[in-house]
């Protein structure tokens, strides 16, 4: 999320922290670590992570607890920086609700069709010769392409799936990203496409998605893929071109695919998938090396008979 330069000092008194830097530092954004850019804040809360924050590209580090401050950089310290996240999205854009079907708001192209049902939320851009069927819902800030169709029934930005496990209740981080739908897509009916916690979720152009099928948030997917029914896909993967999904498979988070990749049906994808590589079963492998596994597996029912019958 991208916000009006606003000073070290002042987002430390937003959020009731302490803070190691000059209090003039500029912060202009705030992100996710895989998303970061210089002028943007990140949040972490875990030694384990410490580094891998401080040495990113943020340039404003919330964190929970007083460490040296890499130069160039600046601290945020407080005892909660999940929470604290969650006050500066709610401070830079809060929630906006709306009881019309389409917003005033939202910009829509030239011989696109909107079919009853369908709820455009605010300041959403959806391009020329789109079709949106029947009970399509686009949440606010979402943007579409030219000759997208969607078919009925498809919700497009909700929150993404991003909770705290807390003693008495799970906090969930609030979302403040997108959805970026690319030319010449089509999506099916049922399918639900997260917005990004704080970036957008990307549908590469030409791409094609069956009916019910999830994208988590922060997912990439590029130009030209093909997605079968029940594909599921978790938060903050990159998807390359050309890349298919055969029905049900289930991609884990964080993971990437290189282009013109093929996961056949059912598969549970746990590592990343090289380019041009066809991928089968659960936990995935390479589909040759997986199948001989397969092959070899039905075979020790009858070695451990032989071996008995001796």
């Amino acid at each position: 999320m991208q916000i009006t330069p606003t000073t070290l000092e002042a987002i430390a008194g937003i959020i009731q922290a302490e803070f190691s830097g000059d209090p003039g530092h500029l912060i202009t954004g705030f992100n996710e670590i895989h998303r970061v850019q210089a002028g943007d804040a990140v949040f972490v809360d875990h030694p384990k992570y410490y580094a891998k924050a401080l040495q990113s590209a943020a340039t404003t580090i919330i964190i929970n607890k007083k460490v040296d401050c890499p130069p160039g950089k600046a601290l945020l310290i407080v005892e909660e920086p999940f929470t604290a996240f969650n006050r500066l999205t709610q401070h830079f854009q809060p929630k906006q609700y709306q009881a019309v079907p389409i917003s005033a708001s939202a910009t829509i192209g030239e011989n696109t069709v909107i079919m009853p049902g369908c709820f455009i939320g605010e300041e959403v851009r959806i391009g020329a010769n789109c079709v949106l069927h029947p009970n399509v819902v686009v949440y606010n800030n979402c943007v579409i392409g030219d000759n997208v169709i969607i078919h009925a029934g498809t919700v497009i930005g909700a929150d993404a799936f991003y909770f705290k496990n807390r003693k008495t209740h799970f906090e969930q981080l609030e979302t403040c990203g997108n959805v970026v739908i690319n030319d010449q897509v089509r999506i099916g009916a049922g399918c639900t496409i997260d917005k990004g916690v704080s970036s957008d979720t990307i549908i590469g152009k030409g791409s094609i998605i069956d009916n019910l099928v999830h994208i988590g948030h922060d997912v990439v997917i590029g130009e030209r893929c093909l997605f079968a029914a029940g594909v599921g896909i978790a938060g903050c993967c990159n998807i390359g071109n050309d890349v298919t999904l055969w029905g049900q498979a289930g991609i884990a988070s964080n993971i990437s695919i290189g282009d013109g990749a093929v996961v056949q049906a059912q598969s549970g994808v746990a590592e990343n998938v090289p380019a041009g590589k066809v991928y089968f079963g659960t936990p995935a492998h390479e589909a040759r090396e997986k199948m001989k596994e397969v092959f070899a597996l039905r075979q020790l029912p009858s070695l451990i008979h032989k071996l008995y019958d001796k």
